[in-house]
């Protein structure tokens, strides 16, 4: 295996960075497919290993993919070793996140794993510890970031002004089967932290409380509530709403949802697929859509990988120069206490703030670790705010 040498961003970069980073993929299921494909067509890494607890179906995985050479195996550490790899992408349910980033980290490993990075912020920040006492990258595959229309929406935010009213309308009807449709909070738990990160990348700000309400109508076909409406506060007074329902069909959003800024100087939309549309005050407002200097566009080009490739070109990038991922686990917590804090909120009826969340989860991260160097690094914070450098 190929060490990595520390450097000052907190966390080890690639001695060499130009070779292929050698990646082991845990996890062999239905999103774990979608991930060798990525993995196999990207020129970054080099895949030469595979685990999944289920050899049967990690083996055929690997078979089904053309990929005779990678080492198959049930234990990541045993895998990556025989593989000689030098990362690891978690693709695994959520509940196992935990438990499989903690043992890659410890064996000098960095990691990209899917979201929810852990299915509490209490969890989660005992993985921010994990990260900081191992020395090494823990990053969250925020795919729905990595969209090329999705930049061009926030470079067109800078015409509006005084930016003050964000809301997305968020309306599909899936049939999953299975877990989700078995949950008390699907669309909450499962879908909404999609946006709610995207609302963060967007305006560059931290949310600090959150109203909501969720609720099932009679229709639906989940058991839990598969609609919700979330009203965020964000620094500096801005709004952030929320609409949305797993049980609407007919005239369908994108997967992205349907977005609107508002600003002193104008409004943008964005319907989650193409290119963004602005209208200003005292211009003529013809749908068109206006770049950043004025100019009339409808048209983005596609200049960076989109969807998790675009969150795996972003990972072997920081290990390769040090430069913080915008998935890094210290920041994408924050989306997670988002979610925590809508669910909290619709149970109580009140509104609830992202701080006490964060707290809450911090008492709680430090009477449940196990690992004295983990739990040393949660001491040595002092709050969770500070732990995160807020």
């Amino acid at each position: 295996m190929t060490l990595a040498h520390s450097t000052s961003t907190g966390f080890a970069t690639l001695a060499d960075a130009t070779a292929p980073v050698r990646v082991v993929l845990v996890g062999a299921g239905a999103m774990g497919r979608h991930w060798l494909n990525v993995l196999s067509a990207s020129a970054d890494v080099d895949l030469v290993g595979l685990v999944d607890l289920d050899q049967e179906l990690a083996h055929k995985a690997a078979s089904d993919a053309g990929l005779a050479s990678v080492v198959v195996g049930a234990n990541v550490t045993d895998v990556a070793h025989a593989a000689g790899a030098q990362a690891i992408v978690d693709v695994t349910v959520p509940v196992a996140h935990h438990a499989v980033n903690t043992e890659a980290l410890f064996g000098g490993l960095p990691v990209l794993c899917e979201k929810p990075i852990a299915p509490t912020v209490s969890q989660a920040l005992s993985l921010v510890a994990a990260a900081e006492a191992s020395g090494q990258l823990l990053m969250t595959s925020q795919s729905r970031r990595y969209y090329n229309t999705l930049a061009a929406f926030k470079d067109r935010l800078g015409l509006l002004g005084d930016v003050g009213i964000v809301t997305t309308e968020f309306f599909k009807a899936p049939h999953f089967g299975g877990f989700r449709e078995q949950m008390a909070q699907p669309l909450l738990v499962d879908m909404a932290i999609h946006a709610f990160d995207a609302a963060r990348y967007l305006l560059d700000a931290d949310p600090v409380s959150v109203r909501c309400d969720s609720y099932n109508p009679s229709w639906s076909w989940f058991d839990g509530d598969a609609a919700a409406v979330a009203d965020f506060e964000f620094a500096g007074g801005i709004r952030y709403t929320f609409n949305g329902s797993w049980v609407s069909g007919g005239l369908e959003t994108s997967w992205n949802g349907f977005w609107r800024v508002s600003g002193s100087a104008g409004s943008a939309t964005w319907d989650g697929e193409t290119a963004p549309k602005v209208g200003l005050v005292g211009q003529p407002d013809d749908g068109g859509a206006a770049s950043a200097n004025g100019s009339a566009s409808d048209h983005v080009e596609p200049t960076a990988a989109e969807e998790i490739a675009g969150a795996l070109a972003e990972f072997v990038h920081a290990l390769r120069t040090g430069t913080v991922p915008s998935g890094d686990v210290h920041s994408n917590i924050l989306s997670l206490a988002m979610v925590e804090a809508a669910v909290r909120s619709a149970a109580s009826g009140e509104r609830v703030l992202i701080d006490a969340v964060l707290e809450n989860a911090y008492a709680q991260a430090r009477a449940d670790e196990s690992r004295e160097d983990v739990l040393a690094v949660l001491e040595s914070w002092g709050s969770a705010a500070a732990g995160l450098g807020r």
